[in-house]
């Protein structure tokens, strides 16, 4: 989604029309800005930055795992519209080429900014740098709070959903699943 996608007149109104609906009146006093804070606001967590892949050749032939820890993000539960907030773990085997750190995170962002389920979310990050980097092997681990879970229905305060996706040597050889979880999660599989 582009900020060129985005009727913010349009979402100003429903985001009123909603609290019309709600009984909340909101047409005078602190209240009164509130629809286009919502429309703002939802914008906002539905627009990722825009980016370019910026990918180096692996001319020292660098074979090591490339892990990225604790890249917070923030998502809209699509079934709610509420957040999930957390972060996630991004790992890769390199091949013929390197990736430039910063893009690790803003991949997540990517996906993070839409409504979404953490299982997709989780596949949508492994998938598409496995396709464009072409790694030996591909580990996202994403451990968040799903507010539609923990401030409504059943209110499960402190709960987190951890989902992983493995791909290439991370998923078909032992050893580096192993080296891959080892640094995800330190020795006793505690996240940092």
């Amino acid at each position: 989604m582009s900020e060129r996608d985005i009727d913010m007149a349009g979402a100003e109104k429903a985001a009123g029309e909603l609290l019309d609906a709600l009984g909340i009146e909101h047409r005078d006093g602190t209240l009164a800005g509130t629809p286009g804070r919502i429309a703002r606001a939802y914008a906002e967590l539905l627009t990722p930055r825009r980016f370019s892949l910026t990918t180096f050749p692996n001319d020292e032939g660098y074979d090591e795992m490339v892990i990225a820890r604790d890249i917070p993000f923030t998502s809209l539960c699509e079934h709610h519209l509420l957040p999930f907030i957390g972060t996630a773990v991004v790992a890769y085997l390199p091949a013929e080429r390197i990736l430039g750190l910063s893009k690790l995170a803003r991949v997540v962002e990517m996906f993070a900014r839409r409504p979404q389920v953490q299982e997709r979310m989780t596949t949508q990050i492994a998938h598409w740098l496995d396709s464009n980097l072409t790694p030996k092997g591909v580990g996202i681990v994403l451990r968040a709070e799903h507010t539609c879970m923990t401030v409504r229905g059943v209110g499960a305060r402190g709960a987190t959903t951890v989902t992983s996706t493995l791909l290439g040597k991370l998923r078909d050889d032992a050893r580096t699943r192993s080296e891959f979880l080892t640094l995800a999660y330190g020795p006793l599989g505690t996240a940092s």
